[in-house]
């Protein structure tokens, strides 16, 4: 019988590799380490997610596997962004997420993806894959985190990440201590983006300033919501209740 889980595992696998330009089986089971067992590969290719060349040297993933460890990437990416970010976790994140990618519905995937504001990387920088629900922006559920180019003039927020991918914008952000958790108040949007941030007034351009995400203000929130509404913020409940299962164990 085939195990679902360890496939899966492998799939993974071939997914970081196809992000670092590797396609060797030498180098899948370097990934895999010493638990390597050919059998889970042989399953991963009778059930046709991955590829491999007519002499067995390279490995790929499939177009149908391919699909499938993209939601599995998705998943995991996003469950350490929210135990990074909500939960305040810095140990024990891998393990975590690790758990969250195989026990959650997709449904729930993108109900945490926009109440976190539809990040792209991961805490480690890693490119999270966009879900239907960034492709179609949705705002079902408010978001949690919305960009700085989001809050009106007056209006303060703490940083919860920075999206940047150059290394010397990052830099210069830590640098005037634009980092998370901090808290910041916006008081110019044109000609360019002034915030108040630890006593200091920060010019920004709306390119960096879009790149900054930030904890939306609390709202009051009715009694009554819609059933979808209250569905969505069911799942959401569910996700943090496992991640709590998580951080105890």
């Amino acid at each position: 019988m085939k195990n679902t889980m360890e496939m899966d595992e492998y799939l993974e696998a071939l997914w970081y590799m196809k992000e670092d330009g590797k396609n060797l089986m030498a180098e899948l089971k370097a990934e895999i380490g010493d638990n390597f067992n050919m059998e889970i590969v042989n399953d991963c290719l009778d059930s046709s997610l991955a590829d491999v060349s007519d002499d067995d040297k390279t490995i790929s993933l499939s177009i149908k596997g391919e699909e499938r460890a993209r939601r599995i990437i998705r998943a995991h990416r996003l469950a350490e962004r929210l135990l990074f970010d909500v939960m305040g976790m810095t140990k024990n994140i891998e393990e975590g997420a690790c758990e969250f990618e195989h026990m959650v519905s997709p449904a729930l995937v993108d109900s945490i993806c926009t109440m976190l504001g539809h990040p792209k990387e991961s805490p480690q920088g890693l490119p999270i894959p966009p879900g239907e629900c960034c492709d179609n922006a949705a705002t079902t559920i408010e978001s949690s985190v919305i960009h700085l180019t989001g809050l009106e003039i007056g209006q303060s927020a703490r940083v919860a990440y920075v999206n940047c991918r150059k290394d010397h914008e990052i830099h210069r952000l830590n640098g005037l201590q634009i980092r998370p958790g901090v808290k910041i108040k916006l008081h110019q949007t044109y000609p360019s983006f002034v915030i108040e941030c630890e006593g200091s007034n920060i010019a920004l351009d709306e390119e960096i300033a879009n790149n900054i995400c930030v904890w939306r203000e609390k709202k009051y929130m009715p009694k009554t919501e819609s059933p979808d509404t209250a569905k969505k913020h069911s799942l959401i409940g569910r996700g943090i209740g496992i991640f709590k299962k998580c951080r105890k164990g």
